[in-house]
C-alpha cells in the first residue's frame, strides 16, 4: 500500500455516515452518508496507538469545500495523477 501523506487525493472505499462528517454546506444536512467513491484531499495525518489516521476535506467542482471527515487507512484509496 502506498503511503498515505499530507495533500494526497483519495477516494472513499466506503460510505462515510453524517455522524462522523463536519458539514460545511447547508445544502449537504440532509444526507444520510457521503456515498463510496467521493473524492478528498488529506489536510492532516494524525497517528494514533501506530495507526494513522487522516482529516480529509471534500469540495465541490468550484472547490469549495462542503465536508471533512476523519478516516482510516482502510477507508481510503490514494488516486494517482497520470
Amino acid at each position: 500500500m502506498k503511503k498515505v501523506k499530507l495533500l494526497d487525493t483519495i477516494g472513499t472505499l466506503k460510505a462515510i455516515s453524517t455522524e462522523r462528517l463536519q458539514l460545511v454546506e447547508e445544502d449537504y444536512t440532509s444526507i444520510e452518508s457521503l456515498p463510496s467513491g467521493q473524492v478528498g484531499t488529506i489536510v492532516e495525518v494524525y497517528e494514533q496507538e501506530e495507526e494513522y489516521h487522516y482529516l480529509v476535506e471534500f469540495a465541490d467542482t468550484q472547490g469549495c469545500e462542503y465536508a471533512m471527515a476523519t478516516l482510516r487507512a482502510d477507508e481510503i484509496l490514494v488516486l494517482e495523477v497520470v
